[in-house]
């Protein structure tokens, strides 16, 4: 099957079929979305909460971004890609933006990058794109600045906050953005951003009016324990399966039930007796022939 394409993607959004789209932080992860039919995949800086524990996006570097996108790369290679750019990445001037996106196309082989902010930030949107490469937009909810929301907090539920959120979308797509990611606002609010923009929009945590959605896998199959924003549903549970798993595996362990011969490897019939000669070995007696014979 031929990587899906920017074009492709546009293909859809003409013919108004939906985009699935979804994170991804490593290998097997990446090939079950392949195997799924997903259409996209975001290696988000989400994997700092997700992979390594932090309690934000900000920790995340550059190079562990990179070295999670090869991986998904390699366990979906037909899959559209999308580096997500981490703090500092692009924030500080449009060679820096430029070069970090770059990185992503040269080392992790990825179809487009995706970066936070509206207004702010389309001077680093143009000189990314300049440079020939597909960018991605993110408003509303932007993790990255969330100190700045007042935290992990849904964006314009007022008229006023509604219309700055409709002028961030108008800019980045201005700017040369690709495509639109909109997070965290009302369904209404996502409306009106879809009729404007020409480019597709997706949603997470943005309702139904929009070109496809994307969540975050720790959330869709009930791995990431420490919270669950209200736009998520659970499609499985295998925190709870994998707990139990474990918890089996310990018990087993314990009661000396594992492994049995099942789970272990026998040497070559006769050689038993050859190895215990060639070592002076004394095999220890069996439960049964310890055991006290009766009389008869």
């Amino acid at each position: 099957m031929p990587r899906k394409t920017l074009t492709d993607l546009y293909q859809m959004k003409a013919k108004g079929e939906k985009i699935a789209w979804l994170t991804s932080y490593d290998f097997p992860s990446a090939q079950f979305c392949q195997a799924a039919g997903m259409d996209m995949i975001l290696v988000g800086d989400s994997l700092g909460m997700c992979v390594y524990g932090y309690n934000g996006t900000v920790p995340v570097t550059m190079d562990q971004c990179l070295v999670h996108t090869e991986a998904v790369r390699r366990g979906a290679p037909d899959v559209f890609l999308v580096g997500d750019m981490p703090f500092l990445s692009y924030q500080i001037s449009d060679a820096e933006a430029v070069l970090n996106a770059g990185l992503f196309l040269k080392k992790a082989d990825v179809d487009a990058v995706k970066l936070e902010g509206g207004v702010r930030i389309v001077d680093r949107i143009k000189a990314i794109s300049d440079a020939g490469i597909v960018v991605i937009g993110h408003i509303g909810l932007t993790p990255q600045s969330s100190g700045q929301l007042g935290g992990h907090k849904a964006q314009g539920r007022t008229a006023d906050a509604a219309k700055l959120t409709l002028e961030d979308a108008l800019a980045v797509e201005k700017a040369g953005a690709r495509m639109l990611l909109v997070e965290a606002i009302p369904p209404e609010v996502t409306e009106v951003i879809h009729q404007r923009l020409s480019i597709p929009v997706l949603a997470i945590g943005g309702g139904l009016p929009c070109d496809g959605q994307l969540l975050i896998i720790s959330d869709l199959i009930g791995q990431f324990q420490a919270f669950t924003p209200k736009f998520v549903k659970k499609y499985a549970n295998v925190a709870q399966v994998i707990t139990s798993a474990i918890s089996e595996y310990v018990a087993e362990v314990k009661a000396s039930k594992f492994p049995t011969q099942e789970y272990t490897y026998s040497m070559l019939p006769g050689e038993v007796e050859k190895f215990h000669k060639l070592v002076g070995h004394k095999p220890a007696p069996k439960a049964a022939d310890k055991a006290p014979k009766k009389s008869k």
